[in-house]
């Protein structure tokens, strides 16, 4: 099977960094992703959550914040639970990659921020099937 997502889109609020019980770093963030329709003038909104682990995880708690471009590649997972008896479930990106891109310039182009990119601290750790270390 494949299971790939790649998005582009600002940050809702500054990363929540925690730490699991096995201390692996763990970063969740919400961003907004715009679509716009060549019908006129209508745009969509999309709000998505995404969870990062490792020291990715640690690079977007530290440089990351509210407003924020980024560029998120990784997975979508559902995750289920029960609460008050009943059902509920959420999807959510796993990112394997989070690109800190620049704010749009004047004339309406982004860049990437080599300086910034998490690749320099290295990739996030493996996983082991659909379980996460928390």
């Amino acid at each position: 099977m494949f299971n790939k997502i790649i998005l582009i889109g600002n940050l809702t609020k500054d990363p929540e960094l925690r730490y699991s019980p096995q201390g692996t770093p763990v970063s969740s963030f919400t961003i907004a992703v715009n679509s716009n329709f060549k019908s006129g003038d209508q745009k969509e909104t999309l709000f998505i959550d995404v969870v990062v682990f490792g020291k990715t995880a640690e690079a977007c708690g530290q440089y990351l914040s509210k407003g924020r471009p980024v560029l998120v590649e990784g997975r979508l997972r559902e995750r289920r639970w029960e609460y008050e008896g009943q059902r509920r479930s959420k999807c959510e990106v796993v990112a394997q990659t989070v690109r800190f891109l620049a704010r749009r310039e004047a004339q309406g182009t982004s860049f990437e921020t080599p300086a910034a990119t998490p690749e320099d601290f290295g990739p996030p750790p493996e996983e082991s099937g659909d379980v996460e270390p928390f």
